[in-house]
């Protein structure tokens, strides 16, 4: 996004506002730094941060215009217990109440704003991510095996267990699963799945890549036959997109915005709580060379739907523009 704003003309400084988890100095460091920023300079806090800081968002809310972009409410992280969601909902609902306005990615994270944190419709504005162009995967010599690939972080609600275990009820088909995604925002869970591979025995069969460039995720993407992804909520689901453009079959559970991103026809959805059927839906793409074609071919149709960065940036400095004071010609002579 950063870039695509400055292709436009736009100078973009991006604040390192630490962890704001930390403690009361953290926050106050990051108020800090947030209030440095010239009041006819707009202001976007990203939702990370933003909605664990509610008495910096009101004190600043009063002093000027604050914009929060929110990929995903916090509060439906998973691995959460009641006391922390219930938190976590009303530290950022108070938040987006100091907030001119909201950038979402999503219609389903807009919805869900709406409903159950009180943000007045008119706040928000949907501006979807955009997908760069990839290559198609590429045909490859049919060895028998069928590589599946899944991105996401080491986390629990990307729910890499889920695919793992199902997975090993399917030692009998051919398979071979790539998982890219870094370990450092959970390495207990990161250190779980490692030892799940080992004690199902698949050390020669799940491969976790960890981190990777955009070279070498290119490089996995064209390999492969299927993505799969256990995902419990995405507000998105920016891998799913990645994977459509590059006409990859998809098997996949979800809530939030899954569905919304995955086109009709691209490849097989199921409930994140219906973990029968995801491993069903994994049996039948791996075994079934017609079906992986029909849903291929309808990702490479529905990749045309997908915007790109340039023009998601020009949607995202309207909605900034809009929500930004327009400083008075005298005021700003002065």
């Amino acid at each position: 996004m950063i870039g695509g704003l400055r292709a436009l003309g736009w100078h973009v400084e991006a604040l390192p506002l630490g962890d704001p988890h930390a403690d009361r100095d953290a926050k106050a460091r990051a108020l800090s730094l947030l209030r440095s920023v010239p009041h006819d300079t707009p202001l976007v806090i990203d939702g990370l941060a933003f909605g664990i800081l509610p008495d910096e968002a009101e004190a600043l809310s009063r002093e000027r215009a604050i914009i929060a972009l929110v990929h995903h409410p916090l509060a439906l992280e998973t691995g959460l217990d009641a006391a922390q969601q219930a938190a976590l909902r009303d530290s950022e609902t108070r938040s987006l109440k100091a907030a001119r306005a909201v950038i979402v990615s999503s219609p389903a994270t807009a919805e869900e704003l709406v409903r159950d944190f009180g943000v007045a419709r008119s706040k928000i504005t949907v501006v979807v991510p955009g997908t760069d162009r990839a290559p198609l995967a590429a045909p490859r010599a049919h060895d028998g095996i069928v590589r599946l690939v899944s991105v996401g972080s080491l986390v629990p609600r990307k729910g890499h267990d889920v695919l793992i275990k199902a997975l090993a009820a399917l030692r009998a088909l051919p398979w071979r699963l790539d998982i890219a995604g870094g370990d450092r925002l959970d390495p207990g869970h990161a250190n779980l799945l490692r030892d799940m591979v080992a004690t199902e025995g698949l050390g020669g069969r799940v491969t976790l890549r960890g981190a990777l460039s955009a070279a070498d995720l290119d490089a996995l993407y064209a390999q492969a036959d299927v993505f799969v992804l256990a995902t419990r909520y995405e507000g998105y689901g920016m891998a799913f997109a990645e994977a459509t453009v590059r006409g990859l079959p998809i098997v996949a559970t979800g809530a939030g915005a899954v569905a919304q991103t995955i086109a009709p026809g691209t490849g097989l959805l199921y409930d994140p709580f219906d973990t029968e059927g995801f491993g069903d839906g994994l049996r039948r793409m791996i075994g079934d060379a017609d079906l992986r074609a029909r849903c291929a071919a309808a990702s490479r149709d529905a990749a045309h739907g997908f915007p790109d960065w340039e023009a998601t940036a020009a949607l995202f400095a309207k909605a900034v523009e809009n929500a930004t004071p327009k400083i008075p010609a005298d005021e700003d002579a002065s």
